[in-house]
């Protein structure tokens, strides 16, 4: 029984956990904004065919960002960004934290609104003002809180930005801590922090595109990929110098990987309920050897074959499923005290629960059919001699 125990409250409790990362994952993700497409740079290269990844190129301007959100229709509000990752000080203290670049359509486009003060605006936007909205675990690491932050001089990289708000808590899972950043107005981060670096104007990472509605998702894809076409000057058969990828391609993405995890974990655990079925057709086997001289009597006073093999696979049944009955609690109680060391729900579904009790009962009929139908076979004479 014990080995069923386990093996059922593994299958549940793991099974649990995987959905709880799933879901986890999920709202991280959809934290990120919604009906969002990601406009990434294309790839340099160093000495062909090596190639430096996606993003990697200059080939994304603010410029590109404008018209983009000039060109209506199936798009909505657009925000670029250029990021690095830089020291950022405040009196004595001190984080390495991600500083993007970007404009006030951030918040929208990002559903990233302050907790205190406010965002920085267009006009300092154009006036390259040196302004900053902090995340939430920058504020905590330079020894601030989100009110006393307001009116406070940070420095970063030498150059000292007005700290004009915080940004609400987003949370994250490692490696992307959507509160360790902080945002600054695109001009400055070119002009103070990073340089003007790119021909045509400023170079940006990546531009984020909200479509106009939940279901014009598609067309904007292809408005933003046939607009961009047209203003980096490129052919017909010419390749892209951009990527575009939305966050329904995110989603499914992670979602497939968790799914995947999920699966593995739910597997591994199972071979636990075969090491249980052993375990139970061993203690059977035991049973009938001990019980000789029983079921002797049995068939000596009228018991058929088929009744000492109802017998004990109904012994056999009786212990996978009570096994599998204080499985399923012993998981349900693994999945919440994992869950809760994890800092997330763990999920327990209801397929997982039958499916769990149904595999138990199926490992006891499975392990003890070769007992029973062993008991089913001894002769009554030959069994009523033993000892």
């Amino acid at each position: 029984m014990l080995g069923i125990v386990i093996g059922v409250a593994a299958v549940i409790a793991l099974t649990a956990i995987g959905r709880g990362a799933q879901e986890q994952t999920d709202r991280r993700l959809q934290a990120l904004g919604t009906n969002l497409l990601y406009v990434q740079s294309g790839t340099a290269l160093t000495g062909s065919p090596v190639s430096q990844g996606a993003g990697s190129a200059t080939t994304l301007t603010w410029q590109d960002a404008r018209a983009i959100a000039r060109s209506g229709g199936a798009v909505g509000a657009v925000a670029p960004s250029l990021s690095g990752r830089f020291q950022v000080v405040y009196a004595g203290s001190n984080t390495n934290t991600s500083v993007v670049g970007t404009s006030p359509e951030y918040e929208q486009v990002h559903d990233f609104v302050p907790l205190t003060g406010r965002f920085f605006n267009r006009v300092e936007l154009e006036r390259v003002a040196r302004v900053a909205v902090l995340g939430q675990t920058v504020v905590r690491e330079l020894g601030l809180t989100a009110r006393s932050a307001l009116g406070k001089t940070v420095r970063i990289r030498g150059e000292h930005f007005r700290v004009v708000g915080t940004l609400e808590y987003k949370g994250g899972s490692p490696p992307r801590d959507q509160d360790d950043q902080v945002l600054v107005p695109l001009t400055a981060m070119a002009a103070r922090l990073v340089g003007t670096n790119s021909l045509s104007g400023i170079a940006v990472g990546t531009i984020a595109v909200a479509a106009a509605g939940p279901d014009r998702l598609e067309a904007a894809r292809l408005q933003t990929a046939n607009l961009l076409r047209r203003l980096h000057r490129l052919g017909p058969g010419q390749e892209e110098d951009f990527s575009i990828r939305s966050q329904a391609d995110l989603r499914a993405s992670a979602n497939q990987i968790a799914g995947i995890f999920t699966t593995l974990l739910g597997a591994t655990a199972a071979i636990s309920l075969v090491v249980g079925g052993i375990g139970i057709m061993n203690i059977m086997l035991v049973s009938v050897s001990e019980r000789t001289r029983e079921i002797g009597l049995r068939k000596a006073v009228g018991a058929r074959s088929g009744d000492i093999l109802g017998q004990f696979l109904l012994e056999a049944v009786a212990l996978s499923m009570g096994g599998g009955i204080l499985g399923v609690v012993s998981g349900f109680a693994a999945s919440a005290g994992v869950g809760a060391a994890l800092g997330w729900a763990a999920s327990v579904s209801f397929e997982a629960v039958v499916l769990s009790l149904v595999v138990s009962m199926a490992v006891g009929l499975l392990f003890g059919i070769y007992p029973s139908s062993r008991a089913a076979r001894l002769d009554p004479a030959v069994a009523l001699r033993s000892d």
